[in-house]
């Protein structure tokens, strides 16, 4: 196997475990956000400021992941 298949192969494998990977986390992230406003409504500005915080970052990682795998698609050909 050279390392054009593998590039083939395992590209879009990274991008989609990346994928699933930021899903989970923004979902665990939203679901506990919306759970500690459901418990104190009052801070709820102070909770969505931490979540909007900490979701840019979960999707930043995949942002990466995407750059990465455009560039080593260009090692393909």
């Amino acid at each position: 196997m050279n390392y054009q298949t593998a590039l083939s192969i395992f590209l879009p494998l990274s991008l989609g475990i990346a994928a699933f990977g930021s899903a989970l986390g923004l979902g665990k992230a939203v679901a506990s956000a919306m759970e500690a406003t459901a418990r104190q409504p009052e801070a709820s500005g102070k909770v969505l400021v931490n979540m909007m915080a900490g979701c840019a970052l979960i999707e930043a990682l995949t942002i990466y992941t995407l750059i990465v795998v455009f560039v080593l698609s260009g090692k393909i050909a």
